[in-house]
């Protein structure tokens, strides 16, 4: 998938979507049910782009329940209504997941494998400019059906274990992902498909390619 540059040198997130409007950058969906046992599939779909320092991400979801229990950053943010986008920024075999529940809480891990993730420190993690459609104040589970919509700006000095300056014509592996594990339909939809037995987002060999323009 081909990711358009933008040369904005201050992008404000709450106006992210319509900038991303205005440069016609079109939704992709995630649509993969990836375990039959899980085959629960809400409507989602993302669009990406990027500036000379950072990753721009605008996700939109429709689904039959929503839950934002977690406020403060690297909580168990993938039990909520949650968004997800993996990837490979520097070409070594270490991979980023920065996951984002409904309201902008994120969490930020690193590392080359599941298990022994770093997570970002809190300086880091404050870098990531957030808007959320539902606010920014958590909640428990919602029994309705709800669209939201979240948009993040995203430093290059967030993939802290880098030094990231460009990634100007580079092509790099990653995926998204929406999840829910506690909710009451439990679900994990992917962009590009990953094909083993039991729900798992950690795979690297799974992920697609982005070719930054």
């Amino acid at each position: 998938m081909k990711v358009k540059k933008i040369s904005a040198a201050n992008v404000e997130v709450d106006s992210l979507p319509k900038l991303m409007d205005k440069e016609k950058i079109a939704f992709q969906p995630v649509g993969h049910v990836n375990w039959k046992e899980y085959p629960y599939r809400p409507k989602v779909e993302f669009r990406i782009a990027h500036t000379d320092r950072s990753f721009l991400l605008n996700f939109r979801v429709t689904e039959n329940s929503v839950r934002a229990r977690y406020g403060e950053d690297n909580g168990s943010v993938w039990t909520d209504s949650c968004v997800e986008f993996f990837s490979v920024p520097a070409g070594d075999d270490i991979y980023y997941n920065i996951e984002c529940n409904c309201i902008g809480t994120v969490l930020v891990g690193a590392g080359a494998q599941r298990n022994n993730r770093e997570h970002a420190p809190a300086e880091v993690t404050a870098r990531i400019q957030r808007w959320s459609s539902l606010g920014r104040t958590p909640f428990e589970e919602r029994m309705e059906d709800t669209s939201w919509e979240v948009a993040l700006v995203i430093p290059y000095s967030v993939f802290f274990k880098h030094q990231l300056d460009s990634l100007d014509g580079k092509t790099i592996k990653a995926n998204f992902y929406k999840c829910g594990d506690e909710l009451r339909t439990p679900h994990f939809l992917s962009w590009n498909p990953i094909n083993i037995e039991k729900p798992d987002f950690h795979r690297p060999d799974f992920f697609g390619m982005l070719e930054m323009e």
